[in-house]
């Protein structure tokens, strides 16, 4: 039988919605038994179990809103006796990079080294992107940083939103032509950016010709967080698979960014200058709790994509980022895309190019796994990024 049950849980409210999957329910009656510790599904002399995880208890009187949507899935909703604290994420940037202790930054992609071991002396925060303009309306004199550039110094690595500025002085590591090739007039005007495209340079991982990130000057170099692992220096490079990666580095973004400035909207830019994707960060408390069942059902796309090893009865518990998303590319959703563009409310965020359009069929996956009544809201399309 395949993995029957999806578990969505809302830690801050101590709720959970319970999804039964079509392909579980081979004829009806189906018998449902819910125990605060475990889920029991018996339907044509099948059953399928999930013990829930430790810390984890439902409370089964509460159970209500018992349906069945389009496609032969039941879905229900109950209270929580216990609510469990997050999951361990994927991987913690802000963790892996703290000053005075040696690390190593990977290429993700393959795990080539990129900067050899280094020791940082300041790990300092960004001010967002426009904050001289914000300064220039704060101020009531001339703006005093109009003519300051924020490079890193030898020892220093600044972290931006979804980078992070290395110092290259004397690094023999630093990639060269043609690794490292002058892009001109790929980054368009139309996008207001402050940073002038002809001047940036692409940095390419030297094995597997992964863009990293661009050079900012001579002395410069930013990286993207969706292209590096750094693990401290005494530690092996320990892969994490692509999907995985790029949907916790997604996830951490929206949810830091929404946690410190109070916006829910983004719009996912790439180095080229386009809006791929429009995201709308709806719950950032959510738990995923699913049962994959039997080898057989690993030949559908679950809410954890790549992340496990088909193995009976495997059970993935996951802190998740709810999100509503549009696509936009090939000029899908133009208006919307424009609207947001001109409203001070959303933030962007960017990343390379082919970054974006791997997110965009990550997030189409997830809907995907979900029944089709519950794939929309207010005609956005429905996803998870687990963390």
């Amino acid at each position: 039988m395949a993995g029957p049950f999806v578990l969505e849980i809302r830690r801050g409210t101590r709720s959970a919605s319970l999804l039964v999957r079509e392909a579980s329910l081979r004829s009806l009656p189906a018998d449902i038994s819910l125990a605060p510790a475990r889920l029991e599904l018996r339907s044509a002399g099948a059953c399928g179990a999930l013990e829930l995880p430790p810390g984890l208890s439902l409370a089964p009187a509460s159970c209500r809103g018992l349906r069945s949507l389009p496609g032969g899935a039941l879905h229900l909703r109950l209270r929580l006796r216990e609510a469990p604290g997050g999951a361990e994420l994927v991987y913690n940037l802000r963790e892996s990079l703290k000053p005075q202790k040696n690390c190593i930054f990977y290429c993700q992609s393959c795990g080539d080294v990129i900067v050899k071991e280094r020791k940082f002396l300041r790990v300092l925060p960004l001010p967002s992107e426009n904050w001289s303009a914000l300064v220039e309306e704060w101020c009531c004199h001339p703006n005093p940083f109009a003519k300051s550039t924020l490079h890193p110094q030898r020892d220093d690595c600044f972290l931006g939103d979804t980078f992070f500025l290395l110092n290259s002085e004397n690094e023999s590591h630093v990639p060269e032509p043609p690794i490292c090739c002058s892009e001109t007039g790929h980054h368009a005007s139309q996008n207001g950016s402050t940073l002038k495209s002809k001047e940036n340079t692409r940095v390419f991982c030297k094995r597997c010709k992964t863009i990293l990130g661009e050079t900012i000057s001579s002395d410069t170099i930013k990286y993207y967080v969706t292209e590096l692992i750094v693990q401290p220096s005494e530690e092996s490079f320990s892969p994490i698979p692509r999907s995985q990666f790029v949907q916790s580095m997604v996830a951490q973004c929206l949810m830091e960014l929404s946690s410190a400035k109070s916006t829910f909207r983004f719009t996912i830019k790439g180095d080229d200058g386009k809006t791929y994707i429009l995201i709308w960060l709806l719950n950032s408390d959510t738990l995923l709790v699913e049962s994959l069942g039997s080898p057989s059902s690993h030949n559908v796309f679950t809410l954890f994509g790549d992340t496990f090893v088909p193995n009976s009865g495997a059970v993935g518990t996951w802190s998740a980022v709810k999100v509503l998303y549009q696509p936009c590319v090939k000029s899908r959703n133009k208006e919307l895309a424009d609207a947001w563009e001109n409203d001070f409310g959303v933030h962007p965020l960017k990343f390379p190019s082919e970054t974006c359009l791997e997110l965009l069929l990550i997030l189409g996956l997830s809907t995907t796994s979900l029944p089709p009544s519950l794939q929309c809201m207010n005609s956005f399309q429905v996803a998870f990024l687990k963390m």
